[in-house]
């Protein structure tokens, strides 16, 4: 039978595409404009002699020192998330045990708890360790509030893996760190992109511990750097975007790249 067209849902799929749309077109036609042609015509008018003057300003300030500490933070913080969740998950799995279990459940405890309940405790803590104001004051407790997840999407993941699989490469001898490396980790990769991708989208837009716990223009992330440019141009607003979209650009790439992963991973969140 001939489908009738489903013109309410047209509708509001048009509804939804301006609503996502017109913020992106404001974003970046206003980069495209000087100060002066953005106060006289709007966020809304179409450039009427398009420059790239706005991304030059933010280039030629502090803005890729921002983005060289991001880079470094998102990178160590995935390497850590991900190291340490298919480890423990892996344990989990495996183990089966009453201990193991308690872990598991500890670590899902950890989801409940906002890093803003502990930032307290998290701010001592770095102090006495004499790593406040460094770069790994950031790392470490953003690489810590991600494992939870992590460990929940791997365990899941993993459990999904045939036990005969397990059995087959325990009867030729293998040690659980073959199996680990050589079965679990290409079985499990779509976990583990998902995992890595979390943990750098937490890194990329992480802002309460880079304020808590750094203060010297040589350790600012991006967060807090966009921060600044508000008080810095906050009548240049053309830079202060353009300085946006230059933050946006590296975390958007790498996720076009991984998304397939992210999906296939978070499918299998729960485990059987």
């Amino acid at each position: 039978m001939p489908r009738r067209a489903n013109y309410a849902a047209g509708a509001g799929a048009l509804v939804w595409l301006v609503i996502v749309v017109v913020p992106l077109y404001v974003l970046v036609a206003s980069t495209l404009q000087d100060r002066q042609s953005y106060l006289d015509n709007g966020p809304l008018s179409l450039p009427t002699d398009p420059n790239l003057d706005a991304y030059q300003t933010v280039l030629e300030g502090d803005f890729p020192r921002y983005l060289l500490n991001t880079l470094i933070v998102t990178a160590a913080c995935a390497a850590i998330a991900i190291t340490l969740a298919v480890t423990i998950s892996y344990s989990v799995v495996r183990t089966r045990s009453r201990l193991s279990q308690r872990v598991f459940q500890l670590f899902l405890l950890g989801l409940a708890i906002p890093a803003q309940a502990v930032i307290i405790p998290v701010y001592l803590i770095i102090t006495e360790l004499q790593l406040y104001d460094t770069l790994l004051a950031i790392i470490l407790p953003t690489a810590a509030f991600s494992l939870p997840v992590g460990v929940l999407i791997l365990v899941g993941t993993m459990r999904d893996i045939d036990e005969e699989l397990y059995e087959s490469m325990a009867l030729d001898g293998a040690s659980q760190t073959r199996i680990l490396l050589q079965l679990v980790v290409p079985v499990s990769r779509a976990g583990i992109s998902t995992v890595g991708v979390f943990s750098a989208l937490s890194a990329w837009n992480g802002f309460l511990f880079p304020l808590i716990l750094t203060q010297s223009p040589e350790t600012r992330v991006l967060t807090l750097g966009l921060y600044d440019f508000v008080g810095e141009f906050r009548i240049d607003i053309p830079a202060l975007l353009a300085a946006v979209v230059l933050s946006i650009v590296p975390i958007f790439t790498a996720y076009l790249f991984a998304r397939r992963q992210l999906i296939n991973g978070l499918m299998g969140v729960g485990g059987r």
